[in-house]
């Protein structure tokens, strides 16, 4: 068609973000700028101290959190689907990289980030943005609550002040920091991840403006000088280091695409969850998932080459976003300028900053990280929706993200198919009121060598065989009418189970008619080439049970004289 672009040409275009900055800045104003201002300040002063955090929580160190926060901030924010969307490191991200930093190094972080970078801008090319709403409530639910269980588990030997035990999985690192701090307990860090666990509660209930993290880690900070044995952040450079593309090779990329796929396959759920979650706060415009994807693929691209970790949207830092009034993406922009100001001018102060306060920071955001509310609706729900949360959240805990995604997902899918199974029910009809009014009608004749039976709900796979196996055992009667007008939806197990019930019947002598037959299953029929087969090329076919009950009788009439000791 002319002036049609091909879709190539459209998902190429998804690389350009002048026409979304056009859109949000048709009517700027100074008084935007202004609230833009507030809010990439407010964002930027709870983004200090959870960069810092999570960059040590990921094994890359608390600089390496910082570059993050700075680079994929705003990348992401330019390049990104969602005018509100924070891009950074996040909870969610540590949980799937520590067990890559130990098993492969914290160098190659940097090139599993520019993979999976490459996964998501490819992805979002593809548009698969919008393949994120198929995943399951439950699911979400339950790598969430498990992502804040690990996140809490995660911080057991910075709150203890022993060194991080190597392994893969947090229930076997918690266990080793604690043997490790019975052998030789300390008390210090104990008590300054307590003190700011309390100032951060304490704050919250009385001060709202200014976040309460960023006041008990400087607080804790100050205390912590009473105690110069505790583990600190150590140095943090004073301006972002020169870019440069990590080390790689052919051996590299193929075993690290596995992780590279974990790593892309958690930026793109939780940057489009996050962005999600921005609409739901706002009645403006709603977000682009494919741009938002491709947005999260060149922050990935961007932050490890200026020593970043793999970055995706921060939920809760886009909620502040949207809670502060940011009008436009220039409020995640002024976010990540004013984490570069911190680094080039207060980078040499951050060296005193106890671990152990960072600790506290992440242990309270874990606990506020989980959804309580959504735990409680689905308690309320069914035992399948709250079996598939817990699975998802167990396998999140005691293995990896992405196999608890897998797990969740396979659950969900079974004990959906089973419901969807249940929801199909055949049930006799009594043929007596439908019969036309002006056929002569022996009823009892009818009654005896006529049956009928509703189907309602889907006809598919699994389904199938009980429903051929319930329907073939009829016998001594002429017709069996199939009344199909409740279900909408067939697939190919449940046309071919149409067509065995037919062949089965009238090896049996009993002609099958079929009435009320929806599209769906109509047209699903014809593409395969059984419609004919199993109406008797449409002979056996009507609109209603009236129609088919009329025709029924007809073969009854024809077939009377054939049966010994009934007058005709």
């Amino acid at each position: 068609m002319a002036g049609k672009k091909p879709s190539w040409a459209g998902s190429l275009a998804l690389l350009n973000p002048l026409e979304a900055w056009r859109r949000e800045l048709h009517d700027y104003s100074l008084g935007k700028f202004q609230q833009d201002l507030l809010a990439g300040l407010t964002v930027g002063v709870v983004a200090l101290p959870l960069a810092l955090a999570f960059g040590v929580t990921s094994g890359a160190g608390a600089a390496a959190g910082l570059f993050t926060a700075i680079a994929a901030g705003v990348v992401g924010s330019a390049f990104g689907g969602s005018r509100y969307n924070i891009t950074g490191p996040t909870g969610a991200m540590t949980v799937v990289l520590l067990p890559i930093v130990a098993q492969y190094g914290v160098d190659k972080v940097f090139l599993v980030g520019i993979m999976a970078g490459l996964l998501l801008l490819a992805s979002g090319l593809l548009r698969l943005g919008r393949l994120v709403s198929l995943i399951p409530y439950p699911v979400v639910t339950g790598f969430t609550n498990g992502i804040a269980v690990v996140i809490f588990l995660q911080q057991v030997p910075g709150l203890l002040g022993v060194p991080t035990p190597k392994g893969e999985h947090v229930l076997g690192v918690t266990w080793e920091a604690l043997r490790g701090y019975f052998q030789q307990p300390q008390f210090a860090t104990v008590l300054l991840t307590l003190l700011t666990v309390a100032v951060i509660l304490a704050w919250g209930r009385y001060v709202r403006r200014v976040p309460g993290s960023i006041v008990a880690l400087a607080a804790v900070t100050l205390v912590s000088l009473l105690f110069p044995e505790v583990p600190r952040v150590g140095d943090i450079p004073g301006t972002l280091p020169a870019p440069r593309l990590p080390e790689w090779s052919l051996s590299d990329v193929s075993q690290l695409f596995s992780p590279a796929l974990a790593v892309a396959l958690l930026a793109g759920i939780e940057s489009l969850l996050s962005a999600v979650v921005a609409d739901s706060m706002t009645i403006r415009e709603k977000h682009d998932p494919d741009r938002e994807l491709i947005g999260s693929g060149l922050a990935n691209l961007v932050a490890p080459v200026f020593g970043g970790i793999p970055a995706t949207g921060a939920i809760a830092r886009t909620a502040v976003n949207v809670r502060s009034g940011g009008q436009t993406r220039l409020a995640g922009i002024l976010h990540a300028l004013f984490l570069l100001l911190v680094v080039l001018s207060l980078g040499p102060l951050a060296r005193v900053i106890p671990l152990a306060a960072l600790a506290g920071i992440l242990m309270v955001t874990a606990a506020r990280m989980v959804e309580w509310e959504a735990v409680r609706a689905i308690l309320r729900s069914t035992k399948s929706d709250l079996s598939t949360m817990l699975v998802t959240m167990g396998v999140t805990v005691a293995f990896d993200l992405v196999l608890a995604i897998e797990a969740g997902l396979v659950l969900a899918g079974v004990l959906f198919i089973q419901r969807m199974k249940n929801a199909l029910s055949v049930e006799p009809m009594d043929l007596t009121p439908s019969v036309p009014a002006h056929l002569a009608v022996d009823h009892d004749l009818l009654r005896e060598r006529v049956v009928a039976f509703r189907v309602e709900g889907p006809l598919f796979f699994a389904a199938a065989g009980e429903f051929i196996q319930s329907l073939t055992q009829v016998k001594d009667v002429d017709v069996l009418i199939l009344r199909l007008r409740r279900v909408k939806v067939i697939d190919a197990s449940g046309a071919n189970a149409l067509l065995t019930m037919k062949e089965a019947l009238e090896r049996k002598g009993v002609k099958f008619l079929v009435s009320g037959l929806q599209p769906q299953p109509r047209a699903v029929l014809e593409r395969m080439g059984l419609l004919d087969e199993v109406t008797a090329h449409g002979r056996h076919l009507f609109e209603t049970t009236d129609a088919a009950i009329a025709h029924a009788w007809s073969h009854v009439e024809r077939s009377r004289p054939a049966r010994p000791g009934r007058s005709a």
